[in-house]
């Protein structure tokens, strides 16, 4: 922590958390992608016609990075996981409005309180706090095939297939819980996820969380840890998100890509020559003005997730 002392005490602070929760979430990701069965599709040797050069077959040293809600899927993984809940009658009407209001403000307000990422951070952990990560992994699984199976972007899995077939890893990068990331993975093929890590004993939540969650300089940090375990090039290395947040990842490969972008990554990725892909249809992308937030949404998402678990819990 020599190289951060010209920081402030605040941000030296900041970026030590980012640091943990990158490295936690490389840590678990790697635990995790040993437990998913196969690591996508054998390689065929024939790369993706719309991008000729890219990925470049047999490169192992070469992996992708993909950013999850509205890059790989529509709308926020968490939040789908919350509808499954509702539906089996773990939490009331209201905490369902609450939620959606939560998600709401996050969008249009397009700025990431700290004191409101701060209330939905604690909130879910003081109630996720005692119950089994697997409890949390069944129900996911059952809430992947409801809700979330349909709502993958093809163009977006299109890509992800395209590394795959080069023989390359691809990893989902979320600030959505490490558990739903992993079963996303494994069920499109992907090699594993970096998700957001709660802090388990035994197989059971503390209620902490381990640094802080994976979003914005945090999702980079695990990449690079990643990278340095696996041994990747990350100049060789692709990158894919929709949101600005992820600015610091996609500049730490070579090959960074703007999917359904945002207004900020838009002119971001325009003004240094990124790749850009739009799946929406033009009614979705005329909303680009709206920023998904998606990382603050997670942890929304994940309060009204805590919610239903502490109300079947009682």
């Amino acid at each position: 922590m020599a190289a951060l002392g010209w920081l402030t005490p605040r941000k030296r602070s900041a970026t030590a958390r980012s640091v943990l929760a990158g490295e936690a979430a490389a840590e678990a990701g790697l635990k995790s992608s040993q437990e998913i069965d196969g690591v996508g599709a054998a390689p065929t040797g024939i790369a993706d016609p719309a991008v000729p050069d890219f990925p470049v077959f047999g490169d192992a040293r070469a992996a992708a990075f993909f950013d999850l809600d509205n890059t790989v899927m529509q709308g926020a993984a968490i939040f789908h996981f919350g509808r499954g809940l509702y539906k089996r009658k773990f939490f009331q009407r209201r905490e369902l409005a609450r939620f959606a209001w939560q998600q709401a403000w996050f969008r249009l307000a397009g700025v990431e309180d700290p004191q409101h990422m701060q209330d939905a951070r604690d909130s879910a952990l003081s109630i996720v706090k005692g119950h089994r990560v697997a409890e949390l992994m069944s129900i996911g699984e059952e809430i992947y095939d409801e809700y979330m199976a349909d709502r993958i972007w093809p163009g977006t899995r299109t890509l992800a297939q395209a590394h795959l077939d080069a023989g390359q890893q691809v990893w989902l990068v979320t600030a959505a819980p490490v558990e739903t990331a992993t079963i996303i993975a494994r069920r499109l093929g992907l090699t594993g996820a970096l998700g957001t890590v709660a802090e388990s004993i035994d197989g059971v939540y503390t209620g902490k969380l381990v640094g802080e969650p994976l979003h914005g300089p945090a999702k980079a940090e695990a990449v690079r840890a990643l990278a340095a375990a696996e041994g990747f090039h990350l100049e060789r290395c692709a990158a894919y998100s929709d949101s600005h947040n992820d600015i610091p990842m996609l500049s730490l490969v070579g090959h960074p890509y703007a999917i359904n972008p945002d207004t900020k990554l838009r002119k971001h990725a325009k003004d240094r020559e990124w790749r850009l892909r739009d799946y929406r249809t033009g009614r979705k992308a005329a909303k680009v003005g709206i920023p998904a937030a998606a990382g603050v949404g997670a942890l929304a998402g994940g309060t009204a997730a805590a919610v239903a678990l502490h109300r079947r819990r009682r």
